[in-house]
């Protein structure tokens, strides 16, 4: 069987193209020819075959945030990205999935209906072959996940009910959870990317109807366009320090984004309802050129999250569209050039709420306003203002 090329998807969203394609054996009759039958069991089995996925941020976040301004995302950006975030980190953007987890469930005569049984299969590369019985099947695909240290922090909770979705999730860290998080007490870890497509009611007749004969294979095809889809989101905080003149000289890593959701649904990609922080790394880097050649020192780094508590953020078009109730806080805990620690606590509300499915948070910090604290404990404070001597929590309104 000649392999299939699958067209390049549009820039900013994976098309997923399945194949369903039967061989056929050929009914030779005396005095004439015949087109092959469908026959699902008799020969070869269908063959799926799965999707490219190119995902550019540039296109991706493509916000107008005020007035009709495409956002770029690069223009606002000073943190940057070597090779030693790289390493840390992994690559700033998507990066495009190879192997796959498949589901296809079986509905009998039924479109839409109650689920029968279920069909299990993981995909190495981009073809998949196997039977189909007559009738209508949903399909779910989604992404295996591939990590630095190959420690995942997913996990998808996979009912045997199977009209029930999929649902990813991530546990708790250890570390404390700060703010608008009020069911649990320690942070969450941050999710791998996570990429996922379904499509339900999906016919197959005996009629062939929605197929195609390719009389050079012998074989009748169909093809079914599902959108694979990012369901979680990139996030690039960084905090401008201005004027450090080496007041803030290491970042211990901890930080924490909160009011986010804790799992979302594989099949359609709504995020969950429980706000949670999740807990991500940071990084310090000196002497970068921020505004009008200005050199600052910048704490910055990657996130990922599941996003916005029950919103699929590749549904919404505009930042007044979305319905996000929570508030958003960033804590970052820095160190001091005598040692001490505090945790720095901003409010990013607007900006999270702007960029519903992920892009730069910026805040601004004037080291000439923030006296040297003279005792540690950053790490040890609840979420309120402590006095200066303390080194403990502080918030900026931003």
């Amino acid at each position: 069987m000649r392999k299939w090329w699958i067209p390049q998807p549009p820039l900013g969203r994976g098309t997923m193209k399945i194949v369903l394609m039967v061989m056929m054996s050929l009914v030779s009759l005396t005095g004439c020819y015949r087109e092959p039958y469908l026959h699902l069991y008799d020969v070869d089995a269908p063959v799926v075959e799965l999707p490219i996925v190119e995902l550019r941020l540039d296109l991706y976040w493509d916000y107008e945030l005020n007035l009709g301004i495409n956002y770029n995302w690069r223009e606002e950006w000073y943190y940057g990205w070597d090779d030693e975030d790289r390493r840390i980190f992994g690559e700033l953007e998507y990066e495009e999935p190879t192997n796959f987890f498949l589901r296809r469930y079986y509905t009998g005569s039924n479109r839409f209906g109650k689920r029968i049984f279920k069909r299990e299969a993981y995909v190495m590369g981009r073809t998949f072959r196997s039977s189909y019985d007559w009738g209508f099947w949903d399909i779910l695909a989604w992404n295996d996940i591939k990590t630095i240290d190959g420690v995942q922090s997913l996990h998808f909770n996979e009912s045997d009910v199977l009209d029930e979705p999929v649902i990813a999730y991530t546990n708790q860290t250890m570390n404390t959870s700060r703010y608008y998080a009020p069911k649990y007490q320690n942070s969450f870890w941050e999710p791998e990317q996570l990429f996922s497509a379904c499509e339900n009611g999906i016919e197959i007749s005996e009629n062939l109807e929605g197929f195609t004969y390719d009389s050079e294979n012998n074989v009748w095809v169909r093809m079914l366009d599902m959108s694979l889809e990012p369901i979680t989101y990139i996030y690039l905080p960084q905090v401008i320090l201005r004027h450090n003149n080496g007041r803030i000289t290491l970042v211990p890593g901890v930080a924490n984004l909160s009011g986010m959701a804790r799992s979302t649904n594989v099949n359609t990609g709504v995020a969950g309802t429980d706000p949670i922080a999740v807990n991500f790394n940071m990084r310090l880097k000196n002497n970068k050129e921020w505004k009008e050649g200005e050199i600052v020192d910048i704490v910055g780094g990657r996130m990922m999250t599941f996003g916005i508590c029950g919103q699929n953020a590749n549904r919404v078009s505009r930042a007044e569209d979305s319905f996000d109730k929570e508030h958003h806080y960033m804590d970052v805990m820095m160190q001091f050039y005598n040692g001490m620690d505090s945790t720095f606590v901003f409010d990013v509300t607007d900006q999270v709420r702007k960029r519903y499915k992920g892009g730069v948070i910026t805040v601004v910090l004037d080291m000439d306003t923030v006296p040297i604290p003279k005792r540690s404990g950053g790490s040890g404070f609840n979420a309120v203002v402590k006095d200066i001597e303390d080194g403990g929590t502080w918030e900026f309104e931003m």
